[in-house]
This record gives structure tokens, C-alpha cells and sequence, in this order.
């Protein structure tokens, strides 16, 4: 079984001090969920701050973003030896990242050798816009994302994939359970030509856009989808327990009665 996934993109939001209490006020509510592996995405600058808090919690940490290489004259930037030291994941290829800055799919495999090479885990995020979408050029555009952004990319269940259609981002308007299993099996089907269908059926495969806790059963009830990135529901503690508490529940019940808990 592939163990649900749920993180939480803060994004470019919070001060140091409102950082500090969303993560108390989520903390003991995710601690005591099991089945679930939760993972918190703040702002580089809080990483420090909000690792000294999880330390001992089975809470763990992601960053969102990072450069390719290790030092060097990049100024403003943060390398995967800065990262490595508090993080496990680190969200690579998001939507934001290559609208606002003009990050290509050769850009973001240079990120993920670099993380892999770093022992960081990548979320990978892959996704089409609406104009794609409606052009229904969905597959051919998530097609060349995976293939170029996995070029060279040896099979490993050290990555994780998130689908998050741009259209669906920071809309409020979240593509239907259905559609996102679709997509998300075309994803593990192009993964398979790529690497294996072993190595495709041990990969995660998330779904993110407009995740709140009002939707994520019907994406989680979704066997091909593995669990959600989330955005502005992370910055409301009760909101986000509440996102994976259901995940929880929903893939427990999922287990075959062999694995399931007494």
C-alpha cells in the first residue's frame, strides 16, 4: 500500500509569530493521526523556527523550492545542503514557480537530481492550464512535463508527484474526483513507459487545486490518488487536521480487512 500523503503549502504567507501559532494550533490535532504522513511547507526563513517545533513530533518539514547546485554566486537563492539539514521534502516545478519565474522542465530536473543526489524527497508538481485544458491538450502537456522533468531520472519511491491543473489553483474551483483519477492515471500510466509499472505503482501520485476539507473525500475516496497539496486550507489549523483526518479515515477504510486496524 502507498502510504497517504498530505502536505500543506503556506506559500508566501505568515510572519514569524503567526507561523509559530498555526503550527501549535495544529500540532497535537496531526500528531496524534496515524496512516497519514503529513508534511508542513513554510517559508524558508521560518524553517529553523517551525523544525525547533516538530522536532519531536511525527510532523515533517518541506521546503518550496530550492537551486540546483550546492554554493555558489546565486544570490538570493538556497541550495539543497541549506535545506537538507531541516527539511525531507522539497516542492519542485510548481505552477507559480514556472509562470512567475521561468522555470522550464530542464530547470526543474536539474532541481530534482540535485535534491535526489541530497537525499531530499521531491513533490514534484506537473499541471496544465485552462486554455490547455480546454484545448484538450491535458495529457500531451503532462506528457512532456514528466518525460523531460524525470529525464535521466533513475526509478525511485524517493518522489513524490502532485497534479495541480493551473486552472484549478487559488481559484476555488478544484477539478471533480474523477477528473483528477484520470489525470492521475494517465500520470502512473506515462510513469510506467518511463521507469516500470512496479516502480509507477509504488510512486505517489497527489492531487492539488482548491483542496479544502468540504472536497478531499472525494478526491482521497479516488484509489489512484494518494493523498493532496494544499494551499490556503493549510493556513487554518482546524481546516487542515480536518483535511487529514479525513484522509485518514477514508484510506483506513480502504485497507484490505487484513491490514485494517482491530
Amino acid at each position: 500500500m502507498r502510504i497517504p500523503l498530505i502536505a500543506g503549502n503556506w506559500k508566501m504567507n505568515t510572519t514569524v509569530k503567526e507561523a509559530v501559532k498555526l503550527v501549535r494550533d495544529m500540532l497535537d490535532g496531526l500528531d496524534r493521526i496515524e496512516g497519514v504522513e503529513k508534511v508542513l511547507c513554510p517559508p524558508f526563513v521560518f524553517l529553523a523556527e517551525i523544525g525547533g517545533i516538530l522536532k519531536s513530533s511525527s510532523i515533517k518539514l518541506c521546503a518550496q523550492n530550492m537551486h540546483f547546485t550546492t554554493k555558489g554566486a546565486y544570490t538570493g537563492e538556497i541550495s539543497p545542503l541549506m535545506l537538507k539539514e531541516w527539511c525531507e521534502f522539497v516542492i519542485l516545478g510548481h505552477s507559480e514557480r514556472r509562470r512567475y519565474f521561468g522555470e522550464s522542465d530542464e530547470i526543474v530536473n536539474k532541481k530534482i537530481t540535485a535534491a535526489l543526489e541530497n537525499r531530499l524527497k521531491p513533490i514534484m508538481c506537473v499541471g496544465e492550464k485552462l486554455e490547455e485544458n480546454e484545448a484538450g491538450r491535458t495529457e500531451e502537456i503532462i506528457g512532456r512535463q514528466i518525460n523531460q522533468g524525470l529525464n535521466n531520472v533513475q526509478p525511485t519511491r524517493n518522489i513524490v508527484i502532485a497534479y495541480e491543473p493551473v486552472w484549478a489553483i487559488g481559484t476555488g474551483k478544484a477539478a471533480s474526483g474523477q477528473q483528477a483519477a484520470a489525470t492521475i492515471k494517465f500520470i502512473r500510466n506515462t510513469l510506467a513507459k518511463l521507469w516500470s509499472e512496479d516502480a509507477a505503482q509504488d510512486l505517489r501520485i497527489l492531487y492539488g487545486g482548491s483542496v479544502t476539507s468540504n472536497n478531499v473525500a472525494e478526491f482521497i475516496s479516488q484509489s489512484e490518488i494518494d493523498g493532496a497539496l494544499v494551499g490556503g486550507a493549510s493556513l487554518r489549523a482546524e481546516e487542515f487536521v480536518n483535511i487529514v483526518n479525513q484522509t485518514a479515515a477514508i484510506k483506513e477504510r480502504s485497507l484490505p480487512a487484513e491490514q485494517s486496524k482491530p
